[in-house]
């Protein structure tokens, strides 16, 4: 089975390009400030719901949520990281500031006003970020699914978080055998009745990231103290996340992440994973469209 093939098979319906369905792609190739070419996928008309994808994952893990979203009228602008999927992949800008400053150029040069900014996993980080340093003048809302934010490693003033020689012996294990921890890793992250197909398409886009792409991505995530950019948002905030996320438990992510954000709401998912816009697809485009409406 060709990736095009896996890829179809996780969109539900087959709402595929040529479909009577389907919503016109405007590929666009966006030009960081280094010059790094970042690919972006944009699809439909309307308001603009920016999808920031996981930690070696790229824009296709979006396929099902663009279609629908597209369906009730809305844009989805969706990038591939630098490193990952078909952006460019140079040897530096994998630290926290460079990462948002990309976000940044994809808003501005897709002109991107009044959006919906969805981040998941390692793209709440960038989200998070962004809205410190670039302000809420073109953001309407915040939606953190899975993040790993607010801070991930354990301080004198963060003492229920990962301590630093856990963080670098993981670190460790990725650099002497990313396929094995991948492996090693992959039952929790999915929930049980996971198809393989799911399961193959996702382990081939991680392992297609090269491994000082993923090292430095990874400690960005890990090293990332956003508490108080994340205590300073201004804009209605929706955090999903599972109580079953072995990648990010709640209570160090998004139940943290949850009381820094005045007036944000926490949807706890019962069961749920860290892919949880894999595993609970359906119901994560059911909380964004009903976020969205009010």
């Amino acid at each position: 089975m060709n990736r095009r093939t896996v890829l179809e098979a996780t969109l539900p319906g087959s709402v595929l390009a040529g479909s009577p369905q389907a919503a016109e792609l405007r590929s666009s190739q966006v030009t960081a400030k280094d010059g790094t070419s970042l690919f972006v996928q944009d699809w439909g008309s309307g308001r603009p719901v920016l999808l920031l994808a996981a930690w070696t994952f790229n824009s296709t893990i979006w396929g099902h949520h663009i279609v629908a979203l597209n369906a009730r009228g809305y844009r989805c602008v969706a990038p591939d990281r630098r490193g990952h999927g078909r952006s460019d992949m140079p040897a530096m800008g994998y630290d926290l500031d460079t990462l948002t400053d990309d976000v940044a150029a994809v808003i501005e040069q897709c002109d991107l006003n009044d959006v919906t900014l969805v981040a998941y996993s390692m793209g709440s980080i960038e989200a998070v970020n962004y809205l410190a340093r670039y302000g809420s003048a073109r953001i309407a809302r915040l939606v953190l699914v899975a993040p790993t934010t607010p801070f991930l490693m354990q301080t004198e003033d963060n003492p229920d978080a990962v301590p630093r020689a856990a963080i670098d012996a993981q670190l460790a294990e990725i650099a002497q055998d990313y396929p094995g921890w991948l492996a090693a890793n992959e039952a929790p992250f999915f929930m049980p009745d996971t198809p393989e197909v799911t399961r193959a398409w996702i382990r081939e886009m991680m392992l297609n990231v090269p491994l000082p792409v993923v090292l430095g991505c990874r400690k960005t995530i890990a090293f990332a103290d956003l508490r108080a950019a994340a205590a300073g948002i201004d804009r209605p905030t929706l955090i999903v996340q599972g109580n079953k996320d072995a990648s990010a438990p709640l209570e160090l992510t998004g139940a943290k992440t949850a009381k820094l954000i005045k007036g944000s709401r926490l949807n706890v998912y019962d069961g749920a994973p860290h892919a949880l816009p894999l595993t609970h697809g359906a119901r994560l485009v059911s909380d964004l469209l009903a976020f969205m409406a009010d």
